[in-house]
């Protein structure tokens, strides 16, 4: 089986546009989310309609959450609080359905998805070893997949040490053994390549590639823009931070 893994889209349509047209020449049988497909960004109800349409399972973020009244604005910055207020505010009801049916965990085929972590599915950022160490105690399963950070990471547990780090384009593991994966952000990373990211895995193979798309940056800037949305939304887009 093989899967196209992506995380963090934040309503940035371009972006998932663009890492879909990637991964239909990927062949693969099935696409899964790790969360956030709205927040930050300017087109919630498309990248919604998009996603819920291609992926399956989709799991809930916190920036999902806050835009449904289920988290407080308060525990985001003025920027996200922003965002999340003006997408609360233009989200449709068939938008709001669909988020509203999402986990931040799942388990299938001998994988477990967290939008953040074993420990805190929704907030915390495996950006550590300790938290990479965390997760994997908390899963039984060799492979577990992450999302939240925005930050691609490829880390392997090798007799309770964490190996590995962040994984650029083009970087490839075969998964012998356990790993936490982080396919990174479609809608905005933050590991210094502002391109989209996206994570294919061959189960069977028992193989994982890190890809990154270029997109029209400077569309989705105009957008944020034109909804007035904090302009700092607009500018970290084109440094991948």
């Amino acid at each position: 089986m093989r899967v196209a893994v992506i995380s963090d889209v934040h309503a940035n349509y371009h972006a998932l546009e663009a890492v879909l047209g990637q991964i239909d020449g990927a062949k693969v049988d099935a696409v899964w989310c790790l969360g956030d497909t709205v927040g930050y960004g300017p087109r919630p109800n498309e990248c919604c309609e998009l996603v819920e349409a291609r992926a399956e399972p989709c799991l809930v973020g916190n920036h999902d959450l806050v835009v449904l009244g289920e988290l407080t604005v308060s525990d985001f910055n003025d920027e996200a609080a922003a965002a999340a207020l003006w997408t609360s505010q233009v989200l449709t009801p068939a938008s709001r359905t669909f988020l509203e049916h999402l986990e931040p965990t799942a388990e299938l085929d001998g994988v477990d998805l967290f939008h953040a972590s074993a420990r805190d599915p929704i907030w915390e950022y495996v950006l550590s070893d300790e938290a990479a160490r965390a997760t994997l105690d908390l899963s039984e399963a060799p492979l577990v997949l992450v999302g939240h950070s925005h930050v691609a990471l490829a880390l392997m547990l090798d007799g309770g040490e964490v190996l590995g780090g962040v994984a650029p384009e083009g970087f490839s593991v075969e998964l012998n053994g356990r790993w936490l994966l982080n396919p990174g952000s479609v809608g905005q990373p933050r590991d210094g390549d502002p391109r989209a990211a996206w994570l294919l895995l061959d189960l069977e193979r028992r193989f994982a590639a890190f890809h990154r798309v270029p997109y029209s940056i400077e569309e989705t800037q105009s957008e944020i823009r034109e909804r007035g949305l904090p302009a700092l939304l607009a500018a970290r887009l084109e440094r991948g931070e």
